[in-house]
């Protein structure tokens, strides 16, 4: 057996799934060095996360992806949730171009592409190494760095010294349990068949997403990505994970929807254990948890994946700032106080939505769809998606939008438009419509906001950076604002009513982060 080989690195992050890769890259693109282990030598060829919304949408545009997801992605504005007679009973979703982040509500995606566009731009910086076929198996926090000890599968023995690790390890996660996390389990879980499928000739389906609430077979439709098409069957209670596994059982479901072996291919079919649980502890020292090693959803929000690249853009800038001696350590603590009630929020949504659909009993069924229709009827069938709040930590409580997501619109400068991220930049944004805030400042907080890496910006219908889609005035008029702090996980830090009150939300900030 080899002897150990000693690699050094700013952050350890032990998996390569879609979480990881993102924390890598957000991470490097602040300057950090990143050494990515995954347990698997290669990539998961099938999918599994279909749906993304424009959240992580502007997320992956953070992280340089955005013009690699045209190619594997799909709006999907409506998802429908019908009843056996064809009855709505809740309809999600605007048909309309974008959401608050510039990007569509909702996405559908190929997982396997995906993660491929994330590890490509990974391995493009040169102070990243993604390492795949070592498993992660010691770990020990020695108080000034993180050691790692991992083995591939022919022996070879590689140890990382760290100054954080964070594990992006999945439901079954090593890191989770090196920290003594404990795991809860809410109680809520059902056997699902996932069919992945490619059908031979497009087809158009009306909705894009829907489902089919029908206690004789609880049944999910909805898009795998462009040229993709996914099914989910409930396991009924006379049937075993066996029969279901077999393939023939897939077909034979699909069959009444005229999808056959001679018009499709069956890319995947897989019985899942659809589960809710959350970790009790996020951080523990200088190892962090994220993704599905931090919180496990049912899919029926479409927010699994989702919550994990929230956990990366969060946890990204926190560590860069510590590390960088412009904030705190405590500053680390917020991340999870501020993610875990959040997810644990969109756990909860996502367990509400399974229980309207996995009902299986006629007679609730029929109590069910009894409250739900007229309701529906009532209200115009139009259910807003929902937008949550993160839970207290680094921002301005007392502020009512702090906490909430701020807007990204289109923006004009010099001639060149796009969303704002990529016309402006990310990061810290001081901005406002009734002037450039940066004249309110001192020198003092300009150099502060500099060491920051942050942005000052007056959006307005006719200035020299246009709002070009009214976004910014929108949004401010609903506010009651003249000027917002964006984090740079796009969370509104604070505002204020007058211009002048830009100064204000610099010094609450420093006093947040703990900044000298």
């Amino acid at each position: 057996m080899q002897a150990a080989q000693p690699l050094s690195a700013d952050v350890a992050v032990v998996g390569a799934g879609p979480t990881g890769l993102a924390l890598a890259i957000l991470l490097a693109q602040r300057g950090r060095s990143v050494v990515v282990l995954e347990r698997w030598p290669t990539p998961y060829p099938l999918p599994r996360a279909v749906h993304f919304d424009h959240e992580v949408a502007r997320v992956l545009q953070a992280a340089g992806i955005a013009g690699d997801l045209a190619g594997f992605t799909e709006s999907a504005p409506i998802y429908e949730w019908r009843n056996a007679a064809g009855e709505i009973l809740l309809r999600f979703g605007r048909e309309k171009e974008s959401g608050l982040s510039g990007w569509p509500d909702s996405n559908m995606g190929h997982q396997p592409r995906l993660e491929a566009a994330l590890e490509k731009r990974a391995r493009s910086f040169p102070h990243v190494r993604v390492l795949r076929g070592y498993d992660a198996h010691v770990m020990h926090d020695a108080g000034d760095q993180v050691l790692l000890g991992s083995r591939s599968e022919g022996g070879e023995a590689l140890e990382v010294r760290a100054r954080y690790a964070v594990g992006c390890d999945g439901a079954n996660s090593f890191v989770r349990g090196a920290i003594g996390s404990a795991w809860s389990d809410l109680g809520f879980a059902y056997d699902w068949l996932v069919v992945d499928v490619i059908p031979h000739e497009t087809r158009v389906w009306s909705p894009l997403n829907w489902q089919l609430c029908d206690p004789a077979r609880p049944t999910t439709l909805v898009s795998g990505g462009p040229g993709r098409r996914r099914w989910e069957f409930m396991r009924l209670p006379h049937e075993s994970i066996e029969e279901l596994s077999d393939p023939a059982a897939a077909w034979k479901l699909l069959a009444a929807w005229d999808i056959r072996p001679d018009n499709a291919t069956l890319e995947r079919h897989a019985v899942y254990t659809f589960r809710a649980c959350s970790a009790d502890v996020w951080r523990r020292g200088r190892v962090l948890i994220a993704g599905d090693a931090a919180h496990l959803m049912p899919p029926f929000a479409g927010q699994g994946m989702c919550s994990g690249l929230r956990d990366a853009i969060n946890l990204a800038w926190k560590l860069d700032l510590v590390m960088g001696g412009v904030a705190n350590d405590a500053l680390l603590d917020s991340y999870g106080s501020e993610r875990a009630p959040h997810a644990r929020a969109t756990i909860d949504l996502s367990v509400a939505l399974g229980r309207v659909i996995c009902t299986a009993d006629p007679r609730e069924a029929a109590e069910r769809d009894a409250r739900m229709v007229p309701t529906a009827r009532a209200t115009g069938v139009q259910t807003p998606a929902p937008s949550l709040k993160i839970g207290p930590g680094c921002y301005d409580a007392a502020c009512p939008a702090g906490g909430a997501l701020f807007v990204q619109g289109r923006v004009e400068q010099d001639g060149r438009c796009g969303l704002f991220d990529d016309v402006v930049g990310g990061g810290f944004a001081l901005v406002s419509t009734h002037g450039d805030p940066a004249r309110a400042l001192t020198p003092g907080q300009r150099v502060f906001f500099a060491s920051l890496g942050g942005v000052s910006a007056h959006v307005s219908r006719d200035g020299a950076l246009r709002d070009a889609d009214g976004a910014y005035a929108r949004w401010f008029e609903a506010n009651g604002a003249a000027v917002a702090l964006q984090r740079p996980d796009f969370a509104v830090f604070g505002m204020a009513p007058q211009l002048a009150g830009a100064g204000a939300l610099l010094e609450a900030l420093r006093a947040r982060l703990g900044a000298r």
